[in-house]
């Protein structure tokens, strides 16, 4: 009986203890988050805060009524000439549509994210933050891609369902067409 009683004080201390460890993201943000709640960051410093959905992913406050998820690398040609067919969709669609870039380069500066922002008319919302990497992984993994996949990745969500995607470079009017369906334009 005393053996079972300290064995049980040592299990909840442990436990106790267990869970209240810290860990090396503790300073983070996200790491408070739900592991379904992405939190990036925008080059203006702004947030933009996505809910991975059983189907997709989602705007927290949706202002959008579509999600176009573009998974990019600045260095990437495919990338850079899609990037001015993304604003023009953008500027056409306004508030109906929300282009989010994310890039898949660790570590990449803002100012370079600028450049590719001038010199490709990437006139979307463009994001630098620690979650890229585990947003694309995430979207890789709902779309059953594996870890090494073509870019340019773009992805379009409807209140958390996914709509389309496409890997590799695709036409401005096949994304207007998907987009319009989308709308029920």
């Amino acid at each position: 009986m005393f053996k079972l009683s300290i064995l049980s004080t040592l299990l909840a201390t442990g436990l106790i203890l267990g869970a209240c460890s810290s860990s090396e993201n503790s300073g983070d943000a996200n790491s408070l988050l739900s592991s379904n709640e992405f939190v990036l960051t925008t080059l203006q410093k702004s947030q933009v805060v996505l809910q991975k959905t059983p189907e997709g992913f989602a705007l927290k406050s949706p202002k959008a009524k579509l999600l176009i998820l573009d998974i990019f690398a600045t260095w990437c040609p495919p990338c850079q000439a899609e990037a001015p067919h993304l604003a023009s969709l953008q500027e056409k669609y306004g508030d109906d549509i929300l282009i989010v870039g994310a890039t898949i380069e660790d570590g990449i500066q803002n100012e370079k994210l600028e450049d590719f922002k001038e010199a490709h008319s990437a006139n979307y919302t463009l994001v630098n933050s620690n979650e890229n990497g585990r947003l694309i992984d995430a979207i890789a993994k709902q779309l059953k891609l594996g870890s090494n996949f073509g870019i340019p990745l773009l992805v379009i969500y409807k209140d958390g369902h996914l709509v389309q995607y496409y890997q590799g470079a695709v036409e401005e009017e096949f994304i207007d067409s998907d987009i319009k369906r989308a709308l029920g334009i």
